[in-house]
């Protein structure tokens, strides 16, 4: 092709094809090509997230281009997980493998389309990949070698077809682990300058290796087992993800139980107001309380990446609390401290560990995260009370939402600044109007209305306070400014399960069942152990949605609850007769009602 008048420029390429196309096609052509148009369009998407474009898309090839080769990496890790996860819910012989190759090189520039050898060494590293892989050029490598937290290995230099050159290639191993970067082979010479670093390399690796290994005995923390992204119940999130063990009580009193408690969610709750954090709630961390757990298993079956444990123990006026963060995944420890500080410090303590935490996790932390994981209260005691009204509003029983009501009212005559103490009163309140536990609803209505007034007030950045402020909205009838405080809840603390819920019931009484649908998701994604009225609402939503065989499952699950003693079985029956009746399956809708 002549050159002449035709841009050159440099940029990133990324190509994808399908593995096995022609098998897949043979097999089932419709099939393929549903999958195939869905995948694309995931791919699409992702290429856009990360500040790409498609050039094009000619049958089960994709070209696509970035101005920013980690872009482009960061993208091909991203439509790789994507599409495992994928492909982890299709037959084993419908599963659809692309391999992609990724390359920093010069080319030409013609209108939206782009020619040459870059392009060309892109597709033949594409080649060079497994199904499900990633290979990119030494070009590329050297441009994210120390940006991207993955793991490489080299491939040597490759002789590719019509490329004149051999390319130096690398396998991405899309997790973080040991770079392995060698390029010395056996007999090659090596220059006087690169035999000086690589001795100085040498030098520093035994120190690191002393000091790891003096730090490990001396302060017994072993490596782990490392966990199986394959084996994970949930794929990975794209941000950091986390699920806080409940900390042990090592005072040896059990009335000391509650400190443990309310350390490990005031952690929670700190984190959860990071943006770019996923963070477990802690109704399903709790589930391995008092029972001994590998930290393995907690990531497999959150599927999360890293794992927060320690314990606390409170002596007089003194409280010690031990800390130690775990990549699962590398099943290394990152971090670990112990500290001794007095009651009065105790607050501080707390937040210094979350800021710790996502320091550690590489999330930067801007003014206002800092300031939102402030606790609001020095005062231990109403912290204790408030914590534990929290715990209890969560079942919303007529005695637990009573005894709740009473918590919090200690708790802000202790210190009426407390915000997050009258965020919980105000939504025992709001459960009393809603569930009629009270002589007059009413009253307890506009006590709920004041006490979430008042909690905004002191602190208008509380998530759970705006999501309440929210339903408190649907009490009457308002639902546009009850949708957009609900927004603005999950907006304060993204990791939090409670305002998704919340904007769900909204989204469902103003008729957005499809919208109500993803936020109960989100919420069970967030809480894997999630109480049995998030499947009811799911079904429910479903129903309303004309998704009706969605329903009918959702339903069943809400039954299989019930068998183990997690739910009504009312809500059950009441929900799989009705769907029975819309299928058309009398005999059964009949059964159920029943």
């Amino acid at each position: 092709m002549a050159t002449e008048g035709y841009k050159r420029k440099l940029t990133t390429i990324l190509s994808a094809d399908v593995a096995g196309y022609s098998r897949l096609m043979r097999e089932d052509e419709a099939a393929t090509v549903k999958t195939l148009t869905t995948y694309r369009d995931i791919m699409t998407e992702l290429i856009k997230q990360h500040r790409g474009r498609v050039v094009d898309s000619p049958g089960d090839n994709l070209l696509a281009e970035f101005t920013s080769v980690v872009d482009a990496v960061q993208c091909a890790v991203a439509v790789q997980k994507e599409l495992q996860a994928r492909n982890a819910e299709l037959a084993e012989n419908r599963r659809m493998e692309f391999r992609i190759g990724v390359n920093l090189g010069d080319v030409i520039e013609e209108g939206d389309r782009i020619y040459g050898d870059g392009v060309n060494i892109a597709a033949r590293l594409e080649a060079l990949a497994n199904p499900g892989g990633i290979c990119i050029s030494k070009t590329a490598f050297e441009h994210i070698e120390s940006k991207l937290p993955l793991g490489y290995e080299y491939l040597g230099e490759q002789t590719v077809k019509n490329i004149a050159k051999p390319v130096g290639a690398y396998r991405v191993l899309m997790e973080p682990r040991v770079i392995l970067t060698e390029e010395i082979e056996k007999g090659k010479a090596v220059p006087l300058w690169r035999r000086k670093a690589i001795l100085a390399g040498g030098v520093a690796v035994i120190l690191v290796v002393i000091v790891v290994g003096l730090w490990q005995f001396y302060m017994r923390r072993p490596s782990v087992e490392p966990a199986s992204v394959e084996r994970m119940a949930f794929p990975l999130p794209d941000t950091p993800s986390i699920a806080v063990l409940p900390f042990v009580n090592m005072s040896g009193d059990p009335e000391q139980e509650y400190i443990a408690d309310g350390v490990t969610e005031s952690i929670i709750t700190a984190l959860c107001k990071i943006p770019e954090m996923f963070v477990i709630a802690r109704t399903s961390t709790s589930t391995y309380k008092g029972k001994s757990v590998k930290v393995q298993q907690v990531s497999e079956e959150l599927g999360v990446r890293y794992v927060l444990e320690g314990s606390v123990q409170k002596t007089g006026g003194r409280i010690r609390v031990t800390a130690q963060l775990i990549d699962a995944i590398t099943g290394h420890h990152l971090w670990a401290d112990r500290y001794d500080r007095d009651i009065k410090d105790f607050f501080d303590l707390l937040d210094e560990i979350a800021k710790k935490v996502a320091i550690e996790l590489q999330v930067k932390l801007t003014e206002g995260d800092t300031a939102r994981m402030s606790h609001k209260t020095k005062n231990f005691e109403a912290w204790g009370y408030a914590l534990e009204a929290y715990g209890l509003l969560k079942s919303a029983t007529k005695e637990n939402v009573a005894k709740a009501r009473e918590l919090c009212e200690k708790a802000v005559k202790l210190d009426p600044e407390y915000a997050f103490a009258w965020g919980a009163l105000g939504a025992a309140h709001a459960v009393d109007a809603a569930y009629g536990y009270t002589e007059s609803p009413d009253k307890s209505f506009t006590l709920a209305v004041e006490c979430i007034d008042k909690s905004l007030k002191l602190d208008e950045t509380l998530p759970c306070s705006t999501g309440v402020k929210g339903r408190l909205h649907v009490m009457q009838g308002q639902f546009e400014q009850a949708i957009a405080v609900g927004e603005k809840a999950i907006a304060l603390g993204p990791s939090y399960d409670i305002p998704c819920i919340l904007l769900s019931l909204t989204m469902g009484y103003a008729g957005r069942f499809e919208e109500a649908i993803a936020l109960i998701k989100k919420a069970m994604r967030l809480n894997p152990c999630y109480p049995a009225y998030y499947l009811r609402m799911v079904a429910h939503n479903s129903f309303l949605a004309g998704r009706y065989e969605e329903a009918l499952e959702a339903n069943k699950q809400v039954l299989e609850h019930d068998q183990k003693g997690g739910y009504l079985s009312f809500f059950a029956h009441l929900g799989l007769s009705a769907v029975y009746m819309e299928l058309g399956r009398e005999e059964e809708a009949r059964a159920h009602a029943a």
